[in-house]
């Protein structure tokens, strides 16, 4: 039996709330942060670490939308303004 009580398989260990802290501030460093992401994202050794890679790449392309509808809406602002002078 482990700290937090777990004594299941290492596949299932449930991750600590620093662990998701730690793996966070990973994920945006520029090169490391990508490619710790994407062999998180895919490897087989803890779901719930596999699981917090996938929803923070659902994160990325929630922001990505995001950037692109403010920027679209902000173009759009910005041709009108100029057509109107």
């Amino acid at each position: 039996m482990d700290k937090y009580g777990y004594n299941g398989p290492e596949q299932f260990r449930p991750l600590s709330p620093w662990a998701y802290v730690g793996y966070t501030l990973l994920f945006i460093l520029p090169v490391v942060g990508q490619i710790a992401l994407l062999v998180f994202t895919f490897s087989d050794g803890n779901i719930n670490r596999r699981s917090f890679a996938r929803s923070y790449w659902c994160y990325l392309l929630l922001a990505a939308i995001v950037v692109v509808c403010a920027l679209a809406v902000g173009g759009v602002g910005f041709l009108q303004l100029m057509s109107a002078h």
